[in-house]
C-alpha cells in the first residue's frame, strides 16, 4: 500500500485529491452512534422537571422519593451531624477501603437486619459486604445469582414494583416475572392473590420481597400474612431475595420493621439482601448500602465471600468510605444510635400524622369515598387509587404534581399543604 507521506517545505505542493481519502475518513468518524435512538425520560424525574417551571406558589411536588420536614426541606439528621463532627475531629485519611468494605459498617449492617441475637450473627453465616445504597446492593445479589443459583433464571417481582427492580434484574440477565400483590379494588393486599400464584411459581425460582413499607404502594403484608409467605415459599423451594431500603422508616421501629427478613430466618430459609441507608439515615447522596447471602456454614461462607469480591472487583473495585463511616459510628457508638433512634422514629411519625391529616381532610371536604387506605399504608408512599385521568386533572388545576399511577410521596405532604392537597384530591375524584 502507498503511503502518503506531508513534507513541511513551502516548495512542495500536494493535490487535494491526494488526500481525499483521509478527509473521508474523517468525514465518516461522526457517524459511530447515528443508530442510538432517544430513550424515554424517568418518569419521577420528569415530574419534578416539570414542577421546577410551574408558578403557581401553591404547587406542590408528590413525586420526589426523599424525606423532606414539614416546611418541605431536606432533612439532616441530628444524629448524623454529631457523627460528621466527630469524624472531621479524627483527621482520618482517605485510603482505599478493602473490596468488601468497611468492616465495622457491615458488621453493624448486618446485625441492624438481622438482629444481634440471630443465630445468622451468633453462627457467623452472613456474607456481608458493603453496596452502593440500595441499587448497587440489588445489583451485587443479581450478578451473584446470575452466575451461580441453579435454578431458572427468573425472578417473580410483585405487581407493581420499585421500577427500578425490572431494569436491574434484566440487565443481569434474568427474566422478569410477577406475582400478585397490589388489589386496585382495595388499595390494599392481595394476600389470596399472591399465595396462588407463589403455588405455581418454579422450583428454585428467585422471588423478589419488599421487607417493609413497599414501593410504590405502601402496602405490607401483616405478620401473620408473611408466615403464610414464608411457608409456602419453604414447601415450593423458592428463593427469596429481600429489599430492605426502609427499615425504622416505616414504623419507626427497626425490630418491627425487619419482621418479614427475621420470620424467614427463622423458618429456615437462606436469604439474599439488599439494604439501604439512604432514607433511614438520610445518606442519599453518600450510597450507603450492604448486601448479603446467608448461607448454611462458615465454610460456605468463605467460598461466597470470596466469589462476591470478584464480581465487585470489575465493576468499581472498592466502595467509597465517608458515608459508610457515618452509618457505622452512627450504629455503634449509643449515645448515637440512640439519637439516630429518636431522629428515624421522628421521621416515621411525621409520615404517619400527615396520613392521617390527609384522610380527615378528604372527609372534610365531603368526600364518600373511603379513604382508609391512606393510613393503612405505610412508609415514604400511598398508592392513592386515583386513575391517570384524576392525575391530570390535579396536576393542571392544582399544579399537584405526582406520577401517572397515582403514587404520592407522603414526604411532599405538610401541615400546611395538606388541606389544599384534600381539596384538589376530592374535586377530582368526587
Amino acid at each position: 500500500m502507498a503511503t502518503l507521506k506531508l513534507v513541511s517545505n513551502m516548495n512542495t505542493r500536494i493535490s487535494l485529491a491526494a488526500i481525499t481519502p483521509t478527509v473521508n475518513l474523517v468525514r465518516h468518524q461522526h457517524c459511530w452512534w447515528s443508530h442510538v435512538e432517544m430513550g424515554p425520560p424517568d418518569a419521577i424525574l420528569g415530574v419534578t422537571e416539570t414542577y421546577k417551571k410551574d408558578t403557581n406558589p401553591k404547587k406542590i411536588n408528590l413525586g420526589v422519593g426523599a424525606y423532606r420536614d414539614d416546611n418541605s426541606k431536606p432533612y439532616l439528621l441530628p444524629s448524623v451531624l454529631k457523627a460528621e463532627e466527630i469524624l472531621k475531629s479524627k483527621n482520618l485519611d482517605k485510603e482505599y477501603l478493602p473490596i468488601s468494605g468497611l468492616a465495622e459498617f457491615t458488621a453493624a449492617a448486618a446485625k441492624l437486619a438481622f438482629g444481634e441475637n440471630s443465630r445468622v450473627i451468633k453462627e457467623g453465616l452472613n456474607a456481608t459486604v458493603q453496596g452502593i445504597s440500595g441499587t448497587g446492593s440489588l445489583m451485587l445479589g443479581a450478578n451473584f445469582l446470575r452466575d451461580f443459583h441453579n435454578g431458572p433464571k427468573e425472578v417473580y417481582m410483585p405487581t407493581p414494583t420499585w421500577g427500578n427492580h425490572i431494569p436491574l434484574f434484566k440487565k443481569a440477565g434474568f427474566a422478569v416475572k410477577q406475582y400478585r400483590y397490589y388489589d386496585p379494588k382495595t388499595c390494599g393486599f392481595d394476600f389470596n392473590g399472591a399465595l396462588q400464584d407463589m403455588a405455581k411459581i418454579p422450583e428454585k425460582s428467585v422471588v423478589l420481597l419488599h421487607a417493609c413499607a413497599h414501593n410504590p404502594t405502601g402496602v405490607d403484608p401483616k405478620p401473620e400474612q408473611w408466615r403464610e409467605i414464608s411457608k409456602v415459599m419453604k414447601q415450593r423451594n423458592l428463593f427469596p431475595f429481600i429489599d430492605m431500603a426502609y427499615q425504622g422508616f416505616a414504623t419507626g421501629d427497626i425490630d418491627r420493621d425487619a419482621t418479614a427478613l427475621r420470620q424467614f430466618i427463622d423458618d429456615g430459609h437462606q436469604i439474599a439482601l439488599a439494604q439501604s441507608f439512604a432514607k433511614n439515615m438520610g445518606l442519599y447522596a453518600e450510597r450507603v448500602g450492604a448486601f448479603s447471602l446467608v448461607t448454611a456454614s462458615k465454610e460456605e461462607k468463605e467460598k461466597v465471600m470470596s466469589q462476591i469480591k470478584i464480581i465487585i472487583r470489575p465493576l468499581y473495585s472498592n466502595p467509597p468510605i465517608h458515608g459508610a463511616r457515618i452509618a457505622a459510628l452512627v450504629m455503634n457508638d449509643p449515645e448515637l444510635r440512640a439519637q439516630w433512634l429518636k431522629d428515624v422514629k421522628g421521621m416515621a411519625d411525621r409520615i404517619i400524622s400527615v396520613r392521617t391529616k390527609l384522610r380527615d381532610g378528604l372527609k372534610r371536604e365531603g368526600s364518600t369515598k373511603n379513604w382508609q387506605h391512606i393510613t393503612d399504608q405505610i412508609g415514604m408512599f400511598c398508592f392513592t387509587g386515583m386513575d391517570k385521568d384524576q392525575v391530570e386533572r390535579l396536576t393542571k388545576e392544582f399544579s399537584v404534581y405526582l406520577t401517572k399511577d397515582g403514587r404520592i410521596s407522603m414526604a411532599g405532604v405538610t401541615s400546611g399543604n395538606v388541606d389544599y392537597l384534600a381539596h384538589g384530591m376530592h374535586s377530582v375524584t368526587k
